[in-house]
């Protein structure tokens, strides 16, 4: 097996980046250390873009100056020399630093753009084999014929094999789409067996700049809008320097303005587009000259900070500054999760992820990451889709947490609220819903049926039928009556409500299990190296001894829905025998009642926490349990400890809370925080259905 990879492309803009990303998810999903490695980059000032990209995406805990080989500059220096043993030898020991700290190290080859472009593909292939690495040449389809591509696939298996690499595959990445069937001929006739050998069509928006690519490239300075319109797509720019009817005659969707910055009247005619609805929406605009609005302006647009646009000045003129951004090349950045969530649907939709494993003979690791642990949730999720219903589409985190399901394919969406007005907010904020399924609460051809249904559950508790019907036109009560009626999965809601607001109807009508007398929640916490379940932390404030033995049976189902095996340590200030008090008797109870229903479960208390986690402690306290030192599920005596040590575990120990995940409920409703982050709302939909599974 070997412990590396080196992607290089035989040419420019072959969008290497996006394969190298492809890879690195990959890797990030079956290995525990995984180092990125550059031989060449430009500075050792500026963080290389690739670098900056992987290491944050995928939180690699190296300095940048570990990362790379050594700069253009220098490298130039021992080829001026014709030294190139030193330019070689030097890049290796760099990399041998780099390779004592990783079980697998990705290789990234050099960019095309400096100096030494005629030398790079064999430049790249000796850097391979004095790094030991086997190498996955990328070449660049876009605009090639079928001829020209196969002509280049042999150039650089020649190249390869001149300098005696080990080529491991051949992709053919930005096809023409209607060449892809003919292209995967090509790589079947002409690649081995043995070899990843695959091609990816052309996605367009790949290779489009986005506001915030512009913004760093030209180092513009804010004036208006969040950082969330940075990531907004420029499918154009266009130089705006004639009237304002005639400017508002031939903007489009999604294009960058370039303005002179005294043009007031522009400034102020597009944002009152973007307030219109019968107005194409505009990605931005860039003011030149290096004139800001007035004082007045400024105040005006201050106070109208809905609009989802970026203004941002530069000191260069109008020509200057449309040249500048003529020449920005498209580049993946780690803030933009939208385009990086684009670019990786892309990549798994055209590449066996599963033959690509098995040809690098990755083997997973026993340790659990969160990225590990979050991959086989999606998998989950995707491979028995689910239909999850979200009340509260006016929430722009939802929109977008939106967004990211349907472009990962892993369930059905229904979004609760008025259809136009939620595709005209997906429109300015630049949001693709396609396969989205939307639901008007006011008019919808559901409400009788769930009235009824509602009236008949409910009837003994004095509600009439008319209340029952003004309670539809709730989005917490609809969604739930859809998820109670089979017409959706789950139901995930709480960025906009209360908890109160959000579960009050799944516990009037969804219910509890058979044998289950309570409704709680557990966290999914994801450390460096595991999956722990905790619980109770977010619903009940103090329960007695059945209800914590409930708790307790609930989080181990919980476990091992999500393929964690429960050991269940039931928490409590003192360790087996030795402690006195109501509190503890409460939790010695709780662990006998939870024995006596569960006895094919692993069960320990009362135990206090070091003694449940850490191995050392559990040897002394308690040598002969099962779950000392080893628990993967800890139960809280109360909502006061579970909340605030799931908390401060949380922070101390840089850990990813998934939840709070209710338990015990016929069908499943989950609750998110108000201060919810949209991969926090990703993540639970994501529980939601495979909860829906189970």
């Amino acid at each position: 097996m070997s412990n590396n990879l080196y992607i290089a492309a035989s040419e420019s803009q072959a969008g290497k980046s996006l394969i190298a990303m492809g890879f690195m998810e990959l890797l990030s999903r079956h290995v525990k250390k995984i180092g990125f490695f550059r031989p060449i980059v430009r500075s050792d000032e500026d963080m290389d873009t690739h670098v900056k990209l992987i290491a944050e995406r995928y939180k690699l805990p190296f300095k940048y100056s570990d990362m790379y080989g050594m700069t253009s500059s220098q490298a130039l220096e021992f080829f001026q020399s014709g030294d190139q043993d030193s330019l070689l030898t030097g890049v290796l020991n760099k990399y041998k630093n780099l390779e004592r700290e990783c079980d697998f190290i990705l290789i990234e080859g050099t960019d095309f753009r400096g100096t030494l472009v005629s030398f790079e593909f064999d430049m790249n292939a000796r850097f391979a084999n004095n790094l030991g690495a086997p190498i996955l040449a990328v070449l660049n389809g876009h605009g090639k014929t079928i001829i020209e591509i196969g002509e280049s696939m042999h150039i650089v298996r020649d190249t390869l094999a001149n300098e005696k690499c080990k080529q491991i595959g051949t992709c053919i990445n930005r096809v023409d789409e209607n060449e892809l069937t003919a292209i995967k001929g090509l790589l079947e006739k002409f690649g081995k067996p043995e070899e990843i050998n695959f091609a990816l069509p052309e996605k367009s928006i790949l290779q489009k700049l986005t506001m915030r690519q512009v913004v760093r490239a030209i180092k513009a300075k804010h004036i208006y809008g969040n950082n969330e319109a940075l990531n907004y797509d420029i499918m154009d720019f266009k130089v705006a320097a004639m009237n304002l009817e005639h400017i508002l005659e031939n903007i489009n969707d999604r294009i960058l303005v370039i303005t002179p910055g005294d043009r007031t009247d522009i400034l102020i005619g597009l944002l009152m587009s973007m307030m219109a609805d019968n107005f194409p929406k505009i990605s931005g605009i860039l003011l030149t000259g290096g004139i800001k609005p007035s004082p007045q302006l400024a105040r005006l647009m201050e106070g109208i900070r809905q609009i989802p646009l970026a203004v941002y000045g530069v000191n260069t003129d109008t020509y200057e500054t449309a040249m500048a951004v003529s020449k920005i090349h498209p580049v993946l950045t780690p803030e933009n999760e939208r385009r990086i969530t684009t670019a990786l649907s892309h990549f798994e939709a055209n590449v066996d992820i599963d033959i690509l494993g098995q040809i690098l003979r990755i083997t997973s690791s026993e340790v659990v990451t969160p990225v590990m642990f979050e991959y086989e949730l999606f998998e989950r999720a995707r491979a028995n889709r689910k239909h999850i219903v979200l009340p509260e589409a006016e929430d722009e985190r939802i929109l977008r947490a939106t967004e990211i399901l349907l472009k990962r394919n892993v369930v059905d969406v229904t979004l609760l609220g008025n259809e136009n007005d939620i595709l005209k907010r997906a429109k300015s904020l630049q949001l693709n819903l396609t396969g989205v399924n939307i639901i008007d609460p006011y008019d919808n051809d559901l409400v009788h049926e769930y009235a009824a249904e509602y009236f008949k559950l409910r009837k003994h508790k004095g509600i009439t039928k008319e209340q029952a019907y003004e309670l539809m036109f709730d989005v917490s009560y609809l969604g739930t009556m859809m998820v109670h009626k089979g017409h959706a999965d789950g139901m995930v809601s709480g960025a906009a409500h209360t908890t109160q607001h959000t579960i009050r109807p799944a516990f009037e009508f969804v219910k509890t299990k058979p044998g289950v007398s309570i409704v709680s929640s557990s966290f999914l916490m994801c450390f460096n190296d595991r999956v722990l379940v905790y619980g109770d932390c977010a619903v009940n404030p103090n329960p007695n001894s059945e209800e914590l033995a409930d708790i307790a049976i609930s989080s181990a189902e919980t476990a091992i829905n999500f393929g964690i095996e429960p050991r269940i340590a039931m928490l409590s200030y003192s360790t087996g025998e030795s402690g006195k008090g109501a509190d503890v008797e409460k939790v010695r109870k709780a662990t006998q009642i939870a024995r006596e229903r569960r006895p094919d479960l692993k069960i320990e208390g009362p135990i206090q926490y070091d003694a449940a986690i850490e191995p050392s402690v559990a040897k002394q306290k308690m040598p002969d349990s099962d779950v000392a030192g080893r628990a993967t599920v800890f139960i809280f005596p109360d909502l006061n400890t579970g909340n605030n040590t799931y908390k401060a575990v949380q922070r101390a120990a840089n850990a990813v809370a998934i939840g709070p995940i209710l338990q015990g409920l016929n069908k499943p409703v989950n609750d998110l925080s108000r201060g919810c982050l949209v991969k926090d709302i990703v993540n639970t939909v994501v529980i939601t259905a495979i909860q829906a599974q189970g």
